[in-house]
């Protein structure tokens, strides 16, 4: 006979744990592939804005500057903006992230492409 005990039996307890657990590890790897794509689009971001404000400065002096601060450019957080080269009509920079090891970089005008960028005007990390 079976008494009227309500409640789970501690095998039904076992599998939703595990259950759980298969659950948690598929989700887990989701997730920081969502990080990383995070930081290299606030990378991106931040290159994308800072050809914005030399464009500006650019309109106002004739001239591109290598300071940020002149720009009035603020990094995201975590971002680092690599040494901003500037030649003749144009200028390249880099950023990198403390969260990733990807490297993101522009050129523009005649200046020297810079790894991994290939292409004038275009963000390209890797």
């Amino acid at each position: 006979m079976r008494d009227n005990n309500k409640g789970f039996t501690l095998i039904e307890l076992l599998i939703v744990v595990v259950i759980i657990g298969i659950l948690a590890a598929i989700a887990i790897p989701k997730f920081s592939q969502t990080r990383e794509k995070a930081y290299v689009s606030a990378m991106k971001s931040d290159l994308k804005n800072l050809a914005s404000q030399q464009e500006i400065y650019y309109a106002d002096h004739y001239v591109y500057t290598t300071n940020s601060t002149n720009l009035g450019f603020a990094n995201s957080e975590g971002v680092t903006l690599g040494t901003i080269t500037v030649t003749g009509v144009g200028w390249s920079a880099t950023a990198t992230h403390s969260g990733t090891t990807d490297t993101c970089a522009v050129f523009y005008g005649d200046a020297a492409a810079v790894s991994p960028a290939t292409v004038a005007g275009a963000v390209t990390c890797g």
